[in-house]
């Protein structure tokens, strides 16, 4: 019986998407989730307000014409953390928390006494999944009452469901080894509880399941082929399943794509907007006989799709492959809702946009020129060709100035940093082991209320100013008192780190609620990059200066770097992201120029997404990075030798760019270090690097004060690895979003150990 494969259905589908967005239109689940973190609502409402998103989303999906509609996409915090859930991975640590909700939030943010799991970017985007740990204790256990219960909402609805899991590969090739254990040695213990789960699924109703494996598209060898090929070998043997869809994006799976067509999985998505191509298709004549759900709507940017081309793709497709299905690249989690939500856009730019449920009709509109022809979908193609050809001619995209002052700028070029770092010490005098923060301050609720006010007309622009600098004021005198040696202004102006200098400079518009999941609750509305970049004025001086002005000390003015600007923005894609950085990086540059001329001597420009855009294949991330590092330096080389140039990089694996960081050659480079316990130095040693770091020494996203001692602990590690000289003491990232006092007491645990080890 063991070795006999029923399958629970045929039926192919003909139009879906990979995975749909979770955090609410306006964000109705980030406010309950921190509403029940506060204790303002307990689980059950918690478990409500999930419920009807879940439900509004599904119904709006099967309306819009999806014949099969993923679930399972949506999570109270991070999918990966939902599959360590499922799989029985949580670490150690929370096993002795009761409440299953307070034991998973524990894992995601850490608890008194309880450090949190690490943080990262899910592959090349701006989204951060939780890392989970393996390690010689876990022991796997199926559990997939949450999974089968979000299944048996949508079937009940009569939804047509599809539940979507992160693949066993991908689960283990994201994970962390803990105490000497390699994940992917763990793969056979993993692969009869996915049996398990497929069967469970089939059981339940499913007739379709999704397992993503987007890490098949990475550079893979021999072993890591071969595990692919065994795994769902093995997988689509098990015993009455549904039928199973393998879900790569992000890229092309090249040789694992072979790999897969070997097997008898039933479908496989692929990315069409990232590297798989029709031919790469038409190559493997296995494929034939199973579903190809073919990825030609974006599911990563908000431009409007070329239909006009996507049909004769999908029609050379449909001669490899018989009907495939059309779907979008990867899950919508990375777009906004819907452009309905936007009424102040610029008509003109409004054509040529399609946000999450825009790109859900396009596919509706190829999946029916698949299934009847182009005739079908006539007016469609024309209206989109129409908006397609007003974007190319629009003059906003050519700024003759900008292109001419790129072509004559001289740009990367500093003294020596031994030179620099003399310069610097003799201007700025700053003790051993200086301590300082890394540029925001909690965005209160009375900057919210001003910001708010402001947006309504209720207060004016200059009622607005004077509240702004109180609360620079305030901040200023908190770090006087604190003890701090480097201060900054704390940001209270800026709803975001890169939407305000987005809202400061031509060729970019911002959106109302175009609001997108980073991580967890922290949601962020990426600003919208659709033409040439001008900076027609200062952007931050005022701010800076005023703050200067109120202490002995340096403060820092905070600039975000171009590379984090393209990478936390939805960026045209008519020119190359090089030509793109390098107009970004010029507006910064006359920024960092301004800020010298008024008396500002330590500038730092930010740029936490720099290991972010990493392209996946080793074949093209040293063009990558070669012109990520020319746009900061020429970003901040217009300044001074003893003007001291800072950065910062947060949450990211960062062994892959060491050489990058160390060619950004800043004075000071802030990293993330607190989660990952200091593991970057000893990376950053062996690579030669020679100037100032400041290991991030506590995790500003969990809500634990770090004690004294702890500090002094990762100071000393730190030590291990820096000589004292080059060693700055900072927490991990910005502290926007902690509140007062858990800020006031982790700073002054900060200044204190920094002292005491000074």
């Amino acid at each position: 019986m063991e070795n006999t494969v029923t399958v629970t259905s045929t039926d192919r589908f003909t139009a879906t998407v990979l995975g749909l967005p979770r955090i609410g239109p306006r964000r109705e689940l980030k406010r309950a989730v921190e509403s029940y973190w506060a204790g303002r609502i307990d689980a059950a409402e918690l478990d409500r307000v999930g419920r009807r998103l879940r439900v509004e989303s599904l119904t709006a999906a099967q309306s819009a014409g999806l014949d099969s509609v993923p679930v399972g996409t949506f999570s109270l915090y991070d999918q990966m953390l939902d599959t360590a859930v499922l799989l029985g991975a949580l670490p150690p640590r929370v096993a002795d928390i009761a409440d299953p909700l307070d034991r998973y939030f524990a894992a995601a943010r850490g608890a008194e006494g309880i450090e949190p799991l690490e943080m990262t970017k899910w592959f090349d985007t701006n989204y951060h999944y939780l890392v989970p740990e393996i390690g010689p204790d876990t022991r796997f256990a199926l559990d997939p009452a949450g999974p089968l219960r979000q299944l048996r909402e949508a079937l009940d609805l009569g939804i047509a469901a599809r539940p979507v899991v992160i693949g066993p590969l991908t689960f283990l090739a994201l994970a962390k080894g803990v105490d000497g254990v390699n994940p992917a040695d763990r793969l056979p213990e993993l692969i009869p509880l996915y049996r398990e789960l497929l069967t469970r699924f089939a059981e339940a109703g499913a007739t379709w399941v999704q397992f993503d494996e987007p890490a098949l598209v990475r550079d893979l060898d021999a072993t890591e082929l071969a595990a692919a090929r065994t795994t769902y070998t093995e997988l689509s043997a098990a015993y009455r399943r549904p039928n199973l869809l393998v879900a790569t994006y992000f890229g092309t799976p090249g040789p694992a794509l072979g790999a897969l067509a070997a097997t008898a999985v039933d479908g496989i998505a692929l990315d069409l907007c990232s590297g798989t191509t029709v031919s790469e298709i038409a190559e493997l004549p296995a494929l034939a006989d199973k579903l190809v759900v073919a990825g030609v709507v974006d599911g990563r940017n908000i431009w409007r799709t070329d239909l006009a081309a996507a049909v004769p793709e999908l029609d050379a497709l449909r001669k490899t492959v018989g009907r495939p299905a059309v779907s979008t690249s990867c899950s919508l989690l990375h777009v906004p809702y819907s452009l309905a939500a936007e009424p102040d856009l610029d008509p003109v730019l409004r054509s040529w946009l399609a946000f999450g449920a825009e790109k859900i009709a396009e596919v509706r509109i190829l999946a029916r020129a698949v299934e009847s022809g182009a005739e079908a979908v006539a007016a469609e193609l024309a209206q989109a060709r129409s908006a397609i050809e007003s974007r190319r001619r629009d003059p906003r995209l050519h700024n003759r100035s900008v292109r001419a002052r790129l072509a004559e700028v001289d740009g990367g070029h500093r003294a020596p940093a031994q030179r620099r770092r003399e310069l610097q010490r003799e201007h700025l005098r700053l003790p051993l082991l200086p301590t300082t923060t890394i540029g925001s301050y909690p965005q209160t609720s009375d900057i919210r209320a001003a910001r708010a006010a402001l947006r309504a007309g209720s207060i004016t622009p200059t009622q607005y100013r004077e509240r702004m600098r109180a609360e620079i004021a305030d901040v200023v005198a908190l770090q006087e008192e604190l003890g701090l040696d480097v201060l900054v202004h704390g940001e209270p102006e800026r709803n975001d780190m890169v939407q305000y200098f987005a809202e400061q400079l031509d060729g970019f518009a911002a959106t109302r609620n175009g609001w997108v999941q980073s991580y967890g609750t922290r949601c962020v509305r990426p600003p919208i990059l659709y033409g040439d970049v001008v900076r027609t004025a200062p952007m931050t001086v005022e701010w800076i200066t005023y703050a200067q002005s109120l202490t002995d000390k340096p403060v820092k003015g905070m600039l975000t770097g171009p590379v984090t600007i393209l990478a936390w923005s939805f960026v045209r894609d008519d020119q190359p992201l090089a030509d793109t950085a390098r107009q970004v990086a010029l507006a910064i540059r006359d920024e960092t120029v301004d800020l010298e001329a008024a008396g500002i001597r330590i500038v730092q420009v930010d740029e936490p997404a720099l290991r972010e855009l990493l392209p996946l294949r080793r074949a093209d991330q040293q063009g990558y990075l070669e012109w990520a590092v020319a746009a900061f330096r020429l970003a901040t080389s217009g300044v001074r030798d003893d003007t001291q140039i800072h950065t910062h990089l947060c949450y990211s694996e960062f062994g892959d760019i060491i050489g990058a960081i160390a060619a950004l050659d800043a004075d000071v480079t802030s990293v993330e270090a607190a989660r990952s316990h200091m593991e970057i130095l000893d990376d950053l040693t062996a690579a030669g690097y020679a100037l100032g770091i400041g290991p991030g020494v506590y995790d500003i996203h969990s809500p634990r004060v770090p004690s004294v001692s702890e500090i002094e602990n990762a100071l000393r590690e730190a030590m291990k690895a820096v000589p004292a000289e080059r060693l700055w003491v900072n927490p991990d990232c910005g502290l926007k979003t902690r509140d007062r006092a858990e800020v006031t007491a982790a700073l002054r645990n900060m200044v204190t150990a920094a002292r005491s080890v000074r």
